[in-house]
């Protein structure tokens, strides 16, 4: 069955190898019938501030403004800027979406944060109740796909900017999985603007590879909600712990229970 993908492309050249790869995604994807949108947010000039100007009308508590708050409120009465209520409406639409980004100060650029910040808003993207597993959009699929300026073995568990599971953490599970998105494994080029033009030929070569058969790959793995009790701080229940306790590794990078972390676990599936 044909598929419709969200592409959220951030990066101001369009002779960027974040363009490439974009571009790479679009046609690969359509040719085996997807449907697929592009949110050039440079190009969009998308605002990248989380304010009160993203709702229409008046703010319930303009002395204390809490912006959750606020915009779930508007949500809920169609009163949203147009330019989120666009947004919203093609995640709705799209059964995978794929972020396709340079790597800024080890994380999204601004301008892919402010997305982040006022799309996924309270009540459309979660929910107290629906989140993680149990998430809004528990049946959509995500990735993020982005360039480093740094070589791959800089990223190491020995390497001096830290292990890159580490870094994809905050992302991965704070705002995808906590949407309650399935996480396909990131795309991640290392380095392009530090390698021959041959080698950059060769990463994109292997991202075309990999979207021939990326609807059917396996996702990352997440510690199911239900093995942590609400009653008592969203602790890891004690059954759950005691299963773990022998095992080298923890369960995933964030929940590593004081054990060595599981090795991959944010950048290969079934780890």
């Amino acid at each position: 069955m044909a598929k419709k993908v969200l592409i959220v492309y951030a990066h101001q050249s369009a002779g960027s190898f974040s363009a490439a790869a974009k571009d790479a995604a679009v046609e690969v994807l359509t040719a085996q019938g997807c449907t697929v949108e592009v949110s050039d947010l440079y190009a969009m000039k998308f605002k990248a501030t989380a304010t009160a100007e993203d709702i229409i009308g008046e703010i319930k508590n303009a002395e204390h403004f809490r912006y959750a708050e606020e915009t779930k409120l508007a949500w809920e009465a169609g009163k949203l800027s147009a330019d989120i209520t666009e947004e919203q409406h093609k995640l709705n639409e799209a059964e995978l979406i794929i972020f396709q980004f340079p790597m800024y100060w080890f994380t999204v650029p601004a301008i892919v944060k402010g997305w982040f910040d006022r799309v996924l808003t309270l009540g459309f993207a979660y929910s107290h109740k629906k989140r993680y597993t149990e998430g809004i959009f528990k049946d959509k699929k995500a990735m993020l796909s982005f360039t480093t300026g740094s070589h791959e073995s800089m990223f190491s568990a020995n390497g001096i900017n830290g292990d890159m599971n580490v870094t994809l953490w905050p992302l991965q599970n704070g705002i995808l999985h906590y949407c309650g998105f399935q996480v396909l494994a990131p795309q991640i080029f290392w380095a392009p603007s530090h390698i021959p033009s041959e080698a950059r030929s060769t990463m994109l070569e292997a991202w075309r590879t990999r979207l021939q058969g990326l609807l059917e790959e396996k996702t990352l793995s997440f510690t199911p909600m239900d093995c942590f009790d609400g009653e008592k701080g969203f602790q890891l229940k004690p059954e759950v712990h005691e299963k773990h306790a022998s095992k080298e590794f923890g369960l995933t990078v964030g929940i590593h229970l004081g054990k060595a972390l599981p090795p991959n676990n944010q950048m290969k599936a079934g780890v």
